[in-house]
């Protein structure tokens, strides 16, 4: 017991050094400043950070400035020359090539091949495991999408006010329903899972360019009054803002289609993305549904 809480605890301070580090991409980051956020010596830290996320501090740091770069050559108009100054690399050719290393392609064929600029795409497959389809099967997906999006979401443009959770957050997609039981665990003794309760998904990393097992997520409930915290339980929030929210019924398989269409429908109707995470908001249990539907708002915050 006294072991689950250390590292319950233990991943806390990591947690704080997670949101450290994509608020501050652009800077900085050394092992003694993000040691002292998570209140280690530099040491301890750096076998820490290691045993939580499987990377040294200095590739993960890598891997998210180039990930972040690589969504800002999908939603910006910013040079090569610019990602590679403002995430830190020397020069345009370091960039490129610790790009290319990552994605197997340069930054600007990536460009090129962004599914969402309509250009000629071919296959592609990159080291984080991310795949692009071929020119004929895009067009007969894009579609696909349009069609689904159309029968089975009403999509609105919200302005949704700040919400106050309680969360636990993970890496990997794969670790998702644990740290829901986790969530629960805590929640049930304090009578927090009324009817009227509202479980919520915080994506802190993109699919389109992170690979799944190392994608941030944050298993959350809106909470309405004082909690106490515990364990890996932690307190945060989603700001107030305008948001494209798109309601659905769909099964558990469909969420991957459905994050798809409605992207490409925030790009149709020319939204731009805030610089604020995605997140869906569930109204059942799908386990109870008749036809274990999910009945849930997705939601991007925009511009």
């Amino acid at each position: 017991m006294f072991e689950e809480e250390l590292q319950a605890h233990y991943k806390n301070r990591i947690n704080r050094v997670f949101e450290f580090i994509d608020e501050n991409l652009e800077a900085n980051l050394s092992l003694q400043k993000l040691a002292d956020i998570a209140c280690f010596s530099p040491f301890h830290f750096h076998r820490i950070f290691k045993f939580i996320t499987g990377e040294r501090l200095n590739e993960y740091v890598k891997r998210r400035r180039i990930e972040k770069s690589a969504l800002e050559l999908l939603h910006t108009n910013n040079t090569t020359t610019v990602l590679a100054h403002k995430f830190g690399f020397s020069d345009n050719s370091s960039f490129s090539k610790a790009f290319k290393n990552y994605y197997s392609v340069s930054p600007t064929e990536f460009k090129k091949l962004n599914p969402h600029r309509h250009s000629k795409i071919r296959q592609l497959n990159s080291k984080n495991g991310q795949a692009y389809p071929d020119f004929e099967k895009y067009i007969c997906s894009i579609t696909n999408l349009k069609k689904w999006i159309t029968m089975n979401a009403n999509v609105q443009i919200k302005e949704i006010p700040e919400m106050q959770l309680a969360n636990v957050s993970c890496l990997g997609s794969q670790n998702l329903q644990e740290a829901y039981a986790k969530l629960m665990r805590w929640a049930t003794p304090q009578g927090l899972l009324s009817e009227e309760a509202k479980m919520v998904t915080i994506y802190h990393d993109s699919f389109k360019v992170t690979a799944p097992e190392k994608v941030r997520m944050s298993a959350s409930m809106i909470i309405n009054s004082p909690v106490e915290i515990a364990g890996e339980i932690r307190l945060t929030s989603i700001d107030a803002g305008k948001c494209i929210v798109a309601n659905f019924t769909i099964g558990v398989h469909e969420f991957e289609k459905s994050w798809t269409g409605l992207f490409l429908w925030m790009n149709e109707n020319g939204y731009k993305k805030a610089d604020r995470k995605p997140f869906e908001v569930y109204h059942n249990n799908f386990n109870e549904h008749p036809q274990k539907k999910a009945i849930v708002d997705f939601c991007i915050p925009v511009e």
